[in-house]
């Protein structure tokens, strides 16, 4: 008989994190997993670059990486383990690729190319109650980008790493040919508590996800809170001179609907104090900028910084704020 992952047990909240990227398991996924709840990543899968889009382009499958990041994060493996998976090849037939994706492509490939199968396998590895899911398992789609002059940028690597004018704005983005949601990513979405979106980059993680046919169909029929994790800078050719308002408004432009709250960060700090941040990441531009008169029953600022010389999420700082609200 059929069991259902999504019952809940002993009255544990349950909780869909939705995105991709670095940003979600090291500021949410991190701190999330230390509270007594059920945790569901429905994870982003259309990287086009590096070497998750190699394996992609090679195998026709989805892209893996945002799943290992997630996956490691919840896992049970101890960190010796997780750092070995994490393993980066700099040389040799392997070079560029990373060992926790071909751990995962070789899972799948065993397992006569069944995604069904290869999470099945893939969750029982993880804490009781914690799963992780694509978005989609539709492999041979690709996130386009249409920016205000009209031209398109193909691919979710050209997006998130701009070889056109980054001073253009997207005016709007898409998926081609379309994909529909993973079956396991809606029920989890249908029967959340809560759902969490971000932390993360604006369309090359989180609208890449939210625009897979189905699954804002989904956010919005769930009568979860619709939570809105909103980045601390602004990201050079996806978000430039967005402020907090504008952030949320493109996250409810594609959801179709309205987040329940949006969690930001309200101390700023000058340049200078993380000049050295800066250097290794010129790819941030400033710190995002806070509207006049947002509606503090719904914009919740706190001060999020790790510290200020690091302007990221503080882990313990951010699911705080966001469990006081679930």
């Amino acid at each position: 008989m059929f069991k259902n992952p999504f019952i809940k047990k002993e009255n544990k909240k349950r909780i869909v994190c939705i995105g991709g990227g670095n940003a979600m398991p090291k500021a949410l996924l991190s701190q999330l997993k230390t509270y007594p709840i059920d945790i569901t990543v429905v994870s982003s899968v259309l990287d086009s670059g590096g070497s998750s889009g190699d394996i992609r382009k090679d195998y026709k499958m989805i892209a893996l990486g945002d799943i290992r990041r997630a996956f490691l994060e919840l896992s049970n493996f101890n960190p010796i383990v997780q750092e070995i998976l994490n393993y980066r090849f700099k040389e040799g037939k392997f070079s560029g690729h990373n060992l926790g994706n071909l751990f995962l492509l070789g899972m799948f490939l065993g397992l006569d190319r069944s995604y069904g199968e290869m999470f099945r396998k893939l969750n029982d590895l993880l804490k009781d109650g914690y799963k992780v899911y694509p978005s989609t398992t539709f492999s041979n789609s690709e996130l386009i980008a249409k920016l205000e002059n009209g031209k398109e940028i193909m691919g979710e690597t050209n997006i998130d790493i701009p070889k056109h004018n980054p001073e253009l704005k997207i005016e709007d983005v898409y998926i081609k040919p379309k994909a529909n949601i993973c079956p396991h990513a809606r029920d989890a979405i249908l029967s959340a508590d809560a759902i969490i979106i971000g932390p993360g980059d604006l369309y090359s993680s989180l609208i890449q996800v939210l625009i897979v046919d189905g699954l804002s169909q989904a956010i919005r029929k769930s009568k979860a809170k619709k939570i809105y994790v909103c980045n601390i800078m602004t990201k050079n050719g996806e978000s430039n001179n967005l402020s907090v308002h504008d952030f949320n408004e493109k996250i409810e432009k594609y959801l179709k609907g309205k987040t329940d709250f949006v969690v930001y960060n309200n101390k700023f700090v000058a340049n200078s104090k993380f000049a050295e941040f800066k250097r290794k990441h010129p790819e941030l531009l400033s710190f995002v900028e806070i509207d006049d008169n947002l509606d503090q029953r719904k914009y919740i600022g706190k001060n999020l910084l790790l510290a200020e010389n690091n302007p990221i999420h503080n882990p313990k700082a951010l699911v705080k704020t966001i469990m006081d609200l679930i």
